[in-house]
């Protein structure tokens, strides 16, 4: 299987692998993570958490066992960034790992790929024998006693929900892909007990850049939130699709001139369970402090039924819910009954309230992330496609209606 085509050079192509890495070691790790934290790097996979501010909390936990776990368990809708980046820019990835390493004061790495990326994993294996070999993992890195870090690859569980940080840990250790309770996180108790850190694969990578260029340099594109560059899994009715990388803050109306996407209906940024944005707020940016998003941005054209999109956004979500809490458990087919429903024309405005204000209850109930976005795409069709849904023959008069 080929790469999904990128579109134009990446920043990634311009790094030297090693030279990150050289400059991680020339000093201590406290500069190392002053470096990270002056950057303003947030997480990649979506979330958005800072990441000095986890690397700095593990470092400080007094532990000997430490664990560095890069997230490549890339199973949102939508999305194949990480594939790009792995396929391309393994080195990137595993000497970010590295850096991590150094930070923290671990000495194993692992990665968690993703099922359905199994082809990858040769591939992979060859990448990190070359840095063994060249002193890069292994005993002694760079010629640092003490520095002794290597890095396995673990295949993922084919689970969507395993790309939540608690749920991919409990398939680590040879458990069922569920969520815990938090805390503790995983900072403090995390693989088999120890301190944790997880973060994607794209961070990973951006943390090499961060060492070689500055942290200055990552700062000055973005936002003053939302600061770097990012690869966004561009997908749908667009001319040009494809992985890009644009600086956060785009907004929706740039990136679809970009890639060709003009005269879109919607465009759900963040994938199945992203934010999906009409048309009329295009102007609406694409960063941490408006519409957040790990990677994924499938464009919608004037023709397509958005109550089919959040019917099968849904029916996703019933398939892949562990099950584990009842708002989630209960309440995603709940709403695709609604979606069903409204395309049959037997739902009633009083109960289309009521099922998006299940949606909010679910965004605030369930026990992780995928409960708590799962109602994204219904809620925001519902609340911005209003026309299109009222417009369908019988609405509301079976089950009455009361405007």
């Amino acid at each position: 299987m080929t790469s999904p085509t990128t579109m134009g050079k990446l920043t990634f192509d311009a790094v030297s692998p090693g030279v990150g890495l050289k400059a991680a070691l020339a000093q201590p790790a406290a500069a190392v993570l002053d470096r990270i934290a002056a950057s303003g790097l947030r997480g990649r996979g979506g979330a958005g958490f800072p990441t000095s501010v986890k690397w700095s909390m593990a470092a400080e936990a007094d532990e000997a066992d430490k664990y560095v776990v890069c997230n490549a368990d890339e199973g949102e809708p939508g999305t194949f960034k990480d594939r790009v980046i792995l396929s391309e820019f393994a080195d990137l990835v595993f000497e970010g790992m590295t850096i991590a390493a150094r930070v923290i004061a671990a000495r194993k790495g692992i990665v968690y790929l993703r099922a359905e990326y199994s082809y990858l994993r040769r591939h992979l294996e060859s990448a990190l024998a070359s840095r063994r070999e060249e002193g890069l993992l292994g005993k002694r890195i760079g010629g640092k006693e003490g520095f002794d870090f290597d890095i396995e690859i673990h295949m993922g569980s084919g689970s969507y929900v395993c790309g939540e940080e608690t749920a991919l840990i409990e398939s680590l250790e040879g458990h069922r892909g569920e969520p815990r309770n938090r805390p503790p996180f995983p900072i403090d108790t995390g693989y088999l007990g120890h301190p944790t850190i997880v973060n994607n694969v794209e961070t990973f990578a951006w943390v090499v850049c961060i060492l070689e260029k500055g942290a200055e340099w990552f700062k000055s594109h973005g936002t003053v939130k939302s600061t770097g560059h990012k690869l966004f899994s561009v997908s749908g009715d667009c001319s040009r699709p494809g992985v890009y990388e644009f600086p956060m803050g785009i907004t929706v109306a740039e990136l679809l001139e970009e890639v060709g996407g003009q005269g879109a209906k919607a465009v759900q940024v963040g994938g199945a369970s992203g934010q999906c944005v009409p048309a009329s707020q295009s102007d609406r940016t694409i960063a941490y402090e408006d519409v957040p998003t790990g990677g994924s941005i499938i464009i919608f054209g004037p023709k397509r039924d958005m109550l089919e999109v959040a019917r099968n956004f849904l029916e996703f979500f019933v398939d892949e819910s562990c099950g584990q809490c009842t708002p989630c458990r209960e309440g995603v087919p709940k709403l695709l009954e609604g979606v069903q429903m409204l395309q049959q024309g037997a739902c009633s405005m009083a109960y289309l309230k009521e099922l998006c204000s299940l949606g909010e209850t679910m965004r605030l109930a369930s026990k992780c992330g995928l409960g708590q976005s799962a109602p994204n795409a219904f809620v925001s069709i519902a609340r911005d496609f209003q026309d299109e849904i009222l417009g369908r023959t019988g609405f509301g008069r079976r089950n009455g209606s009361d405007g």
